[in-house]
């Protein structure tokens, strides 16, 4: 499909945003109160050009738009607008431009938490914890992210949210042998899902990782842990997790994700070390 029309429609319309801002900045439009209403129609025909690049797939000149648009409501103090046009802009830059698409999102952040919106600052600090995970794969920075969106969630008492932001971050401290940091994360996010009548299900599933990340470490410490999970939460002591862990033949237990196998396996070798070590 040509999209060279939407392109040249909204380098148009670009064009006479540009003109309308000239015009208001005149000293004849400062003089009859034209800025502000010159202003505002800048806006809209910068927010219409970017859409029309998004049309033909410019994700570029559509994120450039929405800046300027984003910029232009910072002017006029309207804050709401500006995040909203920065959230946009980020939005598109993330299929061409991602550290772009992070500055956007980081733009709109600033105005949400100043506004104290922190629910909604939380969910793009996750949004840019996904870029540097996928795009940049840059995992420290993601955790970071994913972490400062917790502490926002928590702060606004939604602490479900809170608690997804944290798995992530134990994730990823397991894979690095942060395995303390793991240990608190799932014990924590386990005890608060084993008080919940929808949440009970999954504890299980919290105290059987961190389990794991404890048999990393070292058998004894590993076994006291599974006992006080036990006692903690009856329901573990019945559940395939809990077994799983009472045994070594980890390799005859099949549909495994990643994270699992690799954890695992290194159990497996902390296992081998230790019973060598008695040899």
């Amino acid at each position: 499909m040509d999209n060279s029309g939407k392109e040249k429609e909204a380098m148009a319309l670009m064009a006479e945003a540009e003109k309308k801002m000239k015009s208001s900045s005149s000293f004849l439009g400062a003089l009859f109160g034209l800025d502000s209403s010159k202003q505002e129609e800048a806006c809209d025909l910068y927010v219409r050009a970017a859409n029309m690049f998004k049309m033909a797939k410019n994700w570029c000149a559509a994120g450039n738009a929405f800046s300027q648009a984003a910029q232009l409501h910072l002017q006029m103090q309207s804050k709401h607008d500006a995040a909203t046009n920065f959230i946009d802009a980020g939005n598109a830059f993330k299929k061409a431009d991602p550290h772009e698409a992070i500055n956007c999102l980081s733009r709109a952040i600033e105005i949400y938490t100043d506004m104290g919106r922190f629910n909604i600052a939380a969910k793009h600090h996750i949004a840019i914890a996904e870029i540097f995970e996928t795009e940049l794969v840059d995992v420290d920075k993601a955790v970071a992210h994913y972490e400062q969106a917790a502490d926002y969630y928590k702060g606004e008492e939604s602490t479900s949210s809170a608690n997804k932001c944290l798995l992530k971050v134990a994730t990823y401290a397991a894979q690095l042998e942060q395995y303390p940091k793991a240990i608190e994360i799932y014990e924590q996010v386990g005890t608060h899902a084993m008080d919940s009548t929808l949440l009970k299900y999954s504890a299980k599933d919290h105290f059987f990782k961190a389990a794991l990340c404890h048999f990393c470490v070292d058998m004894l410490n590993a076994k006291i842990a599974v006992q006080k999970y036990e006692d903690m939460f009856p329901a573990f002591s019945d559940s395939r997790e809990c077994k799983l862990v009472k045994v070594k033949d980890y390799d005859t237990i099949s549909r495994l994700d990643q994270w699992l196998t690799t954890m695992l396996l290194r159990i497996k070798k902390t296992i081998q070390d230790e019973e060598s070590n008695l040899c």
